[in-house]
């Protein structure tokens, strides 16, 4: 990949933006790589688990200012619509892969950086990470590549709101305690961190976790009485599993289960 690298191991595929000279800044060619990579997912069935993070002492800066900031101010109406829908797009591919994503945060975590990390299953961070939604510092929107619909299912919507309004940098600590990260580690436990949780979800049932992403997913716009239903629908299919059935004979036998994805 152009600004990427990948790493399969123990069916955790770690997947490391590559640009530590420009703060692993994105470019117009690895937003598609990485939404083709994301969108191979759905049907790639050698990953139980994704880690998501950046080389060296940085997540992700977002989109890279002299590459993609700035032929975008000379770009026509229907070019900047079709960047804006390809940026989405990624987003789309992260929420519909049914392996769940880890994102390991170290440092400057910045506009489409902080999407993709909010695009992500589960975040870790560390106390020096930065958090920030850009978009107001450079006159655009908050609502950018899903934000203002999944931002304030993380962190609730009067805080979702002061950080797309204001632009302001969110440090670790308050990010833990907003709920955006699920834990902070330090900077050089981070990586092992993130992929020993990584490892933990892929021994588990991958069946069951697809269906658990996709129904956090799809119950965002249900009432409750439908989303109880979609969820007895969810977990009956669930109960036809080879796995649900190995649990139980685990349990039984006095002996950890073994998980096979089917």
């Amino acid at each position: 990949m152009t600004g990427a690298r990948t790493q399969l191991d123990a069916k955790v595929l770690t997947v490391t933006l590559d640009r530590p000279a420009r703060k692993n800044s994105l470019t117009f060619e690895l937003y598609r790589e990485l939404t083709d990579l994301f969108t191979a997912l759905q049907t790639d069935a050698s990953v139980k688990a994704v880690v998501l993070t950046g080389t060296g002492a940085d997540f992700c800066s977002g989109g890279d200012v002299h590459e993609i900031i700035g032929p975008l101010t000379r770009s026509s109406p229907q070019q900047l619509l079709e960047f804006t829908q390809m940026t989405g797009d990624l987003v789309k591919a992260m929420r519909s892969c049914p392996q769940p994503i880890v994102a390991a945060v170290d440092g400057i975590c910045a506009g489409a950086g902080a999407i993709l990390a909010m695009a992500s299953d589960l975040r870790l961070g560390t106390e020096r990470s930065r958090v920030a939604f850009l978009f107001v510092r450079v006159g655009l929107a908050g609502c950018d590549m899903g934000a203002c619909t999944m931002l304030p299912r993380i962190v609730g919507l009067g805080r979702a709101s002061e950080l797309l309004y204001t632009g302001r940098a969110l440090p670790g600590t308050e990010a833990r305690d907003w709920g955006f990260y699920n834990e902070l580690c330090s900077p050089d436990a981070l990586s092992e961190r993130a992929l020993e949780l990584a490892r933990t979800i892929a021994q588990g049932p991958s069946v069951a976790h697809a269906m658990t992403k996709q129904m956090l997913r799809d119950e965002w716009a249900l009432p409750l009485d439908e989303a109880i239903d979609a969820e007895a629908r969810a977990q009956a299919l669930c109960m036809e599993t080879n796995d649900f059935r190995r649990a139980y004979e685990a349990f039984v036998a006095k002996r950890p289960p073994q998980f096979e994805g089917s």
